[in-house]
């Protein structure tokens, strides 16, 4: 079995980690997300800087004491706000070769390469992802070939920084420094990307961008080819990647992180997920292929108003040992925010059991 080691800790991989986007999981508090077996999170630091946490968080002994969370933290670097924000809206800032600059709520905010590691280290992340230039996958080449020349030096900045703040350190101190590959849906530069940032040198690797295109087709294609470029002695990261058959399909390619907001958006939007058989017995390939593996659980219709089972009968969380569908269903329709509590840690525990079943 593959582990992840830093820091005097060891992690088996793979490992889901919700978003933990300002520091908590939306809609649930942390022993909820322990309880839930939930070994992983991560968080933004571009939305812990816009929130002016940072300080606060460093003052407190960094992330794992603010939140009361002894598990693996990775800190995303803010380079999907670079696509997100800016790439979609130039009004909301710009990027530069030295860096960003946003521009939200009448404030800037400006992400260098080097203050962007200075501030991952602030918090105390266990892995620290270098800022990068991402974006779509359908970008033109000429745009595509910018961001991944400026993505190769943004990754240089980040690692010079990062080896003078971690000079002192012993390597049981010091946290894991990945670099990300960009360059969308051409195969051409990924390659350009990810050999560069070998030479450079990191602790793991990261599939950068949108693992899916405009239509919500799955990068199969592109993401097995960078993993294939990936070193193998490394942890390879899917960022992004979260519907269940993704995942699986990943982890046969070869990689072992995977982040998205998918459970937890999804608990609050009426889809939970429930296991057709017991997972007892399922190796990978049974898995992998499609999401036969799985079916959606809306608990917010009509049809559960009655219902007295749980969720799923093949599920050990929180909610499934103590409420029945009917009741869910009632606390939906009597707006009480318990519903949302109840329905998250579900799907958090349905994505644990899934890596359970994958490391096993």
């Amino acid at each position: 079995m593959k582990t992840l080691k830093l820091k005097n800790k060891e992690f088996q991989l793979p490992m889901f980690l919700p978003d933990a986007t300002r520091g908590f999981v939306k809609g649930v508090d942390i022993e909820d997300v322990k309880n839930a077996q939930i070994n992983g999170l991560v968080v933004n630091i571009y939305h812990l800087l816009k929130e002016e946490l940072i300080g606060k968080i460093s003052r407190s002994g960094g992330i794992h004491k603010y939140i009361n969370f002894p598990g693996l933290i990775i800190s995303d670097s803010g380079g999907f706000q670079v696509m997100s924000l800016i790439r979609n809206n130039k009004e909301n800032g710009e990027i530069f070769n030295d860096g960003v600059v946003f521009k939200m709520d009448n404030n800037s905010l400006k992400l260098t390469p080097e203050n962007c590691i200075r501030l991952q280290f602030l918090i105390s992340s266990d892995i620290i992802m270098c800022l990068d230039d991402c974006t779509r996958p359908e970008l033109g080449f000429e745009e595509q070939e910018k961001s991944v020349e400026r993505t190769i030096e943004w990754a240089k900045r980040c690692k010079n920084e990062f080896l003078e703040l971690t000079s002192s350190m012993s390597e049981n101190e010091r946290p894991l420094l990945f670099g990300i590959i960009q360059g969308g849906n051409n195969k051409e530069l990924r390659k350009k990307c990810v050999d560069e940032l070998i030479k450079i040198g990191f602790d793991g690797y990261a599939f950068g961008g949108f693992p899916v295109d405009n239509n919500g087709k799955f990068l199969t294609g592109i993401l097995k080819f960078v993993s294939d470029l990936m070193p193998d002695d490394k942890a390879k990261y899917a960022m992004g990647v979260g519907k269940p058959e993704d995942i699986v399909s990943c982890v046969e390619m070869g990689y072992d992180l995977f982040d998205c907001v998918i459970p937890t958006r999804e608990a609050r939007n009426n889809r939970l997920y429930s296991y057709k058989t017991k997972l007892l017995g399922f190796g990978l390939k049974k898995l992998s292929g499609d999401n036969s593996f799985y079916e959606y659980v809306r608990v917010r219709n009509l049809e559960n108003k009655s219902d007295n089972k749980p969720i799923s009968d093949k599920c050990d969380c929180y909610t499934c040992k103590n409420f029945t569908k009917a009741q869910i269903y009632e606390l939906f329709k009597n707006k009480d925010k318990e519903s949302i509590r109840l329905t998250t840690i579900h799907n958090l525990r349905f994505y644990s059991q899934l890596m359970e079943r994958l490391r096993g």
